[in-house]
């Protein structure tokens, strides 16, 4: 009788399980689907406006009496929702999506007010490819349009890469697509006149491992801190160890809070050829090691790295947001160079 009533019981708890599951995909489905539709009437607005003001009745730029006009009858007899700059964000979608089947469905109205507002096609088409491959959130589309991620990882291509990136976002193929320089760690929240420790460097990051993790990048998967090395009796630590899922590799980081310097790249080397000969499975791909730290000596780290055949890199870390307008105002020089190059 006891295991009668205990098989109900479980199947009973199994049927509660399984309805909230179908609750919460349909939750999550409906939320989708209202969120689609709410952009496309947006992107509908969006065409009246601007159709109403090509019959020459009167132009509808930000500030000018029809926004202000149809923002308060609107809000009158429809509620909120149509703020002038709300009204602005609609025109704007039209005019830079002027089909609407290439607004993406994974994207909220959220997403693409954040993304109206950048003024470069090339770093607005990079941010919605982002978020559309690794589902950003709206918080973290604005935390990688602060750091200039689009700048940072397009400085260092060539003028082709760079409309690859900015067409199809960052794809993952190889070792030196991992590769940020610099990287920012502005969400440590580190005074600027505060003096760390590697260790305490270390720890800070490990604290708010989902933000080092957006910050690295896709694919990366947390393994351990202080990796222990065992060679002659010697003890040595790799500071983190992660692994890349699309690569298929360990990474190793070594951090430094002073100029990397040729002992550290060869240290580097010695933990890569450990991990390949000991750590790594049969169908891992070789490991990559990044010696990460506070400046570096270009000159100093292509002589280090000359001869090693190691996926080895040299990076810098910065606790503070990069100078976002010097940093466009540097792509926008180089890709207009290459373009002088080619005739």
């Amino acid at each position: 009788m006891k295991n009668k009533i205990s098989i109900q019981k479980n199947t009973y708890n199994k049927l509660i399980l399984e309805i909230g599951d179908l609750l919460e995909k349909g939750r999550k489905a409906a939320f989708k689907s209202v969120n689609t539709i709410l952009v496309e009437t947006y992107w509908h607005i969006g065409k009246q406006i601007v159709e109403y003001e090509q019959k020459g009745k009167e132009k509808a730029e930000y500030g000018s009496s029809l926004l202000k006009r149809l923002s308060s009858d609107l809000k009158l007899k429809h509620g909120k929702g149509f703020s002038r700059s709300n009204l602005q964000y609609m025109r704007l979608l039209y005019l830079i999506y002027p089909k609407c089947q290439t607004l993406s469905g994974k994207l909220s109205w959220s997403h693409y007010t954040e993304l109206l507002s950048v003024s470069d096609d090339l770093a607005r088409s990079f941010y919605e490819q982002q978020c559309t491959n690794e589902n950003w959130s709206v918080r973290e589309l604005k935390r990688q349009r602060s750091s200039a991620l689009f700048e940072r990882l397009a400085l260092s291509k060539d003028k082709k890469s760079v409309l690859k990136l900015a067409e199809k976002g960052q794809q993952i193929e190889k070792a030196e697509d991992i590769i940020k320089d610099p990287y920012v760690f502005e969400f440590l929240d580190i005074p600027e006149d505060a003096t760390l420790s590697e260790t305490e460097l270390e720890t800070k990051l490990l604290n708010k491992l989902s933000h080092f993790i957006l910050e690295l990048g896709k694919g990366f998967a947390f393994v351990n801190r202080q990796h222990r090395i065992t060679l002659n009796n010697k003890h040595y630590k790799v500071d983190l160890v992660f692994y890349h899922r699309i690569l298929k590799c360990f990474v190793l980081f070594d951090l430094k809070i002073d100029a990397a310097n040729h002992q550290d790249v060869g240290q580097m080397n010695m933990y890569l050829n450990y991990f390949k000969e000991e750590e790594s499975m049969p169908d891992d791909n070789p490991p990559i090691g990044i010696v990460l730290a506070a400046d570096k000596d270009e000159i100093l780290v292509e002589y280090a790295t000359g001869s090693i055949s190691n996926k080895l890199f040299v990076a810098k870390y910065q606790l503070y947001l990069p100078d976002k307008k010097l940093l466009e105002d540097e792509l926008r020089y180089l890709l207009a160079e290459k373009d002088k190059s080619e005739f």
